[in-house]
């Protein structure tokens, strides 16, 4: 499949990725329902095997269950490595409705459990905030490969 250069970046990816919101699965305020997760792993591996080279998902999707999804799909695919694209400043709280945060804590905090829910070690969490936050200056996105 044929990429395009992704604004003034360095990466370059297909024009079409994986969305991933619908399999963070129901039990917050935008879900869509019940997900099976080993569904979901088929479908990510299959649009891996077509040519995709991304996957968008973020931490508020399934309160962080579709970041987890990602990572058991990436655990059991052999293929080329994806470029997983995640938000941050949306959280959530007790009862599954979604509130902005822009607090630099906040900010990090979401980083860091984005990066441990799409497993990365916790070293790399830790190491990695600085690199993601340039990254995000320079490409007004975050982009982990």
């Amino acid at each position: 499949m044929k990429t395009k250069r992704l604004g003034n970046s360095d990466l370059y990816i297909t024009p079409i990725g994986f969305g991933a919101w619908a399999i963070g699965g129901s039990g917050w305020e935008f879900g869509w329902g019940e997900q099976d997760d080993k569904a979901s792993i088929v479908a990510i591996h299959r649009a891996l095997e077509l040519g995709i080279n991304w996957i968008d998902t973020a931490a508020v999707y399934g309160m962080g269950h579709s970041e987890e999804v990602v990572a058991s799909a990436l655990k059991s695919w052999s293929g080329p490595r994806p470029y997983i694209f995640t938000k941050c400043a949306l959280r959530w709280d007790a009862q599954g409705y979604v509130h902005n945060n822009l607090q630099a804590k906040s900010i990090r905090r979401e980083c860091e459990d984005s990066l441990r829910r799409l497993g990365y070690p916790n070293d790399a969490a830790a190491s990695s905030f600085e690199s993601v936050a340039c990254v995000s200056l320079r490409t007004k996105g975050v982009g982990i490969r």
